[in-house]
């Protein structure tokens, strides 16, 4: 018979076991309070690159500027998500390979995306460009992480108070939004 503090040992090892395996698959990720995804949303329209235009403080990109979003489709029907910043104390680009997949209703805005798996955070597009698919408002699964992106690294200042009265209306706290500089351009970006 096995003693009472292997058992312990072992039984926490299977919850480890069942809890990394089963948190990728019960991830159904949900907007946090206010922000409702958009309707009619073209995933295929979505895909490319995408610049930060601000974002909410976090400690994932603290410090990066010159950010952008790029957004594959791959043949699995998941998103390859390439994150790319410039560190200016590190005089160095900070990129990060992730991956996506939509999620619930396919007409809604709404996936979820992992850095690091088997995490997941939920990826909630809020006010989109319907027309041209310039802008996107996006928020995690809470009020601590919003992005305003956008197709150039500028929005013209009309596009950007109706982006941030939508933000606050949502529950965020624009005042302490992030605002980033495109000043460094990689090298990558810069024959297109």
């Amino acid at each position: 018979m096995i003693n009472s503090p292997t058992m312990k040992i072992l039984s926490r090892i299977a919850f480890l076991l069942v809890w990394l395996f089963a948190a990728p698959l019960a991830s159904a990720k949900t907007p946090p309070e206010g922000v409702v995804p958009v309707d009619n949303f073209n995933l295929e329209r979505y895909l490319g690159l995408w610049y930060e235009v601000a974002r909410t403080d976090n400690r994932f990109e603290r410090g990066l500027d010159s950010v952008t979003a790029e957004y594959t489709l791959k043949e699995d029907g998941s998103i390859t998500v390439f994150n790319r910043g410039w560190d200016e104390k590190k005089q160095k680009w900070d990129e990060v390979n992730g991956r996506g997949y939509k999620i619930g209703d396919p007409d809604k805005g709404t996936m979820k995306v992992t850095f690091f798996w088997p995490f997941y955070a939920g990826y909630h597009v809020f006010e989109l460009d319907h027309e041209g698919y310039q802008y996107a408002l996006v928020s995690g699964d809470n009020h601590s992480y919003m992005w305003i992106l956008a197709r150039t690294p500028q929005l013209p200042q009309g596009t950007l108070d109706m982006l941030l009265k939508e933000a606050e209306e949502a529950g965020f706290d624009t005042d302490e939004l992030v605002w980033l500089d495109h000043q460094t351009v990689h090298p990558s970006l810069l024959s297109e």
